[in-house]
């Protein structure tokens, strides 16, 4: 486990609704990277557990999940990808979701994971 990584959240987005549809803009993004460059299924073992509500709807190169976390009732969105599993950040979303998803994944992982974090302003 890296040591003890923030999940304070710089810049939630902000949604502007119109006849259109809805328009973001900002948000962050935190990046998880497993030591040993493997994904796998360590994300699948996680979402799987009863704690979230997670469901793939698009037909993307990478699989993308809106997560709900019934404990914290807490909702972001995760993307999974080879080497790294990304947390984005959604207009209600707490840091201590973002925390134990992280604690959940590092619990399911023989390696430990360096997290980063970006922040795009509004």
């Amino acid at each position: 486990m890296s040591s003890d990584p923030s999940f304070e959240i710089p810049v939630h987005p902000e949604s502007e609704y119109s006849r259109d549809g809805i328009t973001r803009t900002g948000g962050t993004v935190f990046s998880l990277f497993p030591a040993d460059g493997v994904v796998e299924d360590r994300l699948g073992r996680v979402l799987a557990r009863e704690r979230y509500t997670a469901g793939d709807w698009f037909d993307l190169p990478s699989p993308v999940y809106l997560v709900h976390d019934r404990e914290l009732g807490t909702v972001f969105r995760v993307v999974g990808y080879d080497d790294r599993v990304e947390l984005h950040v959604t207009t209600t979303t707490e840091s201590n979701g973002l925390r134990a998803f992280y604690e959940a994944l590092d619990e399911a992982s023989p390696v430990a994971w360096t997290v980063e974090c970006e922040a795009v302003e509004n």
